[in-house]
C-alpha cells in the first residue's frame, strides 16, 4: 500500500521529533526515533519547550508520568507547534485511571489543536465520553463499538484517533484503517505503546494525511515486531532484535508484509 513510501520519506528528510514524554520510556522513545531514521529531542523545561517545538517537525505529548509542571511545558510547546502548524501527537497514557490524568488530558485537548490522539481502548473511550476505567496504564474491556468510539472522538475533536490493540484502529472520522500487523510479544515489553506514538509522529512529520501516516507508522512498527519475535526467546532478546528490525526495514519487506485494511 503506502507504508514503505512514507518510511522512505522519513529516512530521506530525517525530521526532528520533539518529545515531552514519559520518564519511564524516554530512552526507548529516543532510540526508536533514531532507529527508524528520524531525529529525537527531549526538551521538557518550560523555559525552552516553545523554542524547541518551533524548530521541530512534529511534537509528541505523553502524559505517562505527568506533573503540573510537565503539563505547563506541554501547553507552551503545543501552542508553539500550533503556530508553526506542525503535527501534535497526544499519547493519552492512563486516562480513565485517575481524575488528574482525565482533567489534564481534557485541558490539552481544549487548549491545543491536537492532530493525532493515541491510546488503548479504555483511554480513548474515556476521552470520547464513555463510562470506563483504565487499570493503571492497561486497557480494560469496553462494551461499545470501538470503531464508533474512535470516529466519535475524531469528529468531536477534529483529530485522527488511534486505538491500539490486537488490531489497531485509525480514523479521521471519514476514512478508517485497520492495521492487522503485530505480535503478542510487543505487549510483553514496557514502553512499546510510547514508542509507537513516537513512530507515528515521525510519519506525521512527512505525511500530511495523518490517518495514512499513523496507519503506516503502526504497520512498520508492528512488522518489525513480527520479525523480531521470530528470532527471540523472550522480552529481553525481543527488545534488542526489535530495534534491529526497525533499523533494517525496507520497502520490499513492508510491501510484502503490511496488512492495512481500509474500511
Amino acid at each position: 500500500m503506502f507504508s514503505g513510501e512514507i518510511l522512505q520519506k522519513v529516512r530521506e528528510t530525517r525530521p526532528l521529533i520533539h518529545h515531552i514524554t514519559n520518564w519511564v520510556t524516554i530512552y526507548d522513545c529516543a532510540n526508536i526515533v533514531r532507529a527508524i531514521g528520524a531525529l529525537p529531542v527531549m526538551a521538557h523545561a518550560k523555559e525552552e519547550a516553545g523554542d524547541m517545538a518551533s524548530i521541530a517537525s512534529a511534537l509528541v505529548l505523553n502524559i505517562g508520568t505527568l506533573t503540573e509542571y510537565i503539563i505547563e511545558s506541554m501547553k507552551i510547546a503545543g501552542k508553539s507547534a500550533n503556530q508553526k502548524n506542525i503535527p501534535i501527537v497526544l499519547d493519552a497514557v492512563g486516562v480513565g485511571a485517575t481524575k488528574l490524568r482525565d482533567d489534564k488530558a481534557f485541558e490539552l485537548l481544549n487548549e491545543l489543536k491536537i492532530d493525532i490522539v493515541k491510546g488503548n481502548s479504555s483511554e480513548i473511550a474515556k476521552l470520547a465520553g464513555e463510562n470506563v476505567r483504565t487499570k493503571g496504564v492497561e486497557a480494560t474491556k469496553v462494551e461499545a463499538d470501538l470503531i464508533a468510539v474512535a470516529k466519535k472522538l475524531s469528529v468531536e475533536r477534529k483529530c485522527v484517533t488511534v486505538i491500539t490493540g490486537k488490531e489497531d484502529i485509525v480514523t479521521g472520522g471519514n476514512k478508517t484503517y485497520l492495521v492487522k500487523n503485530g505480535h503478542a510479544m510487543l505487549g510483553s515489553v514496557v514502553g512499546t505503546g510510547c514508542m509507537a506514538a513516537s513512530v507515528i509522529a515521525c510519519f506525521a512529520a512527512v505525511e500530511k494525511d495523518y490517518a495514512k501516516a499513523a496507519s503506516a507508522g503502526l504497520a512498520c512498527f508492528c512488522i518489525a515486531g513480527e520479525l523480531a519475535a521470530e528470532r527471540s526467546k523472550g522480552p529481553g532478546t525481543f527488545k534488542e532484535n526489535f530495534y534491529d528490525e526497525i533499523y533494517n526495514l525496507n520497502k520490499e519487506t513492508i510491501d510484502k508484509m503490511e496488512k492495512i485494511e481500509e474500511l
